[in-house]
């Protein structure tokens, strides 16, 4: 089967731009975001935030637009494994998505790997 485009390229563009959401939201409140990271144990909160919210801007960025890609990619992984970190550290063991577990952002840190591996 022919592609327009290569379907990696496509799974390393979203990868990138699913950091857009994240980035806005904590932009846009802080002040809850550092109530959150204070909660799983980041301080100083406020800092962690603002520097989450510069790595994922420079992760989302290199994979959307293909510099240094696997910079980007690792980036991407250090941020989403603090984040799931911090989601089993405030809500326990669970996995399910209904009970706030990290699956989301373990598969998206796998599929930023994958997508930097062609």
């Amino acid at each position: 089967m022919e592609f327009a485009f290569e379907p990696m390229t496509i799974l390393r563009v979203l990868c990138g731009m699913w950091f857009i959401p994240h980035c806005v939201g904590k932009i846009r409140h802080v002040g809850p975001a550092s109530a959150t990271f204070a909660k799983a144990g980041f301080h100083p909160a406020r800092l962690f935030v603002i520097l989450t919210i510069i790595v994922e801007l420079i992760a989302g960025a290199g994979l959307v637009f293909n510099i240094f890609p696997w910079l980007a990619a690792g980036m991407a992984v250090a941020v989403l494994l603090g984040a799931s970190y911090a989601v089993l550290k405030i809500n326990g063991w669970n996995w399910r998505w209904q009970k706030q577990g990290p699956e989301f952002m373990m598969f998206w840190s796998v599929s930023c790997i994958l997508s930097v591996l062609h």
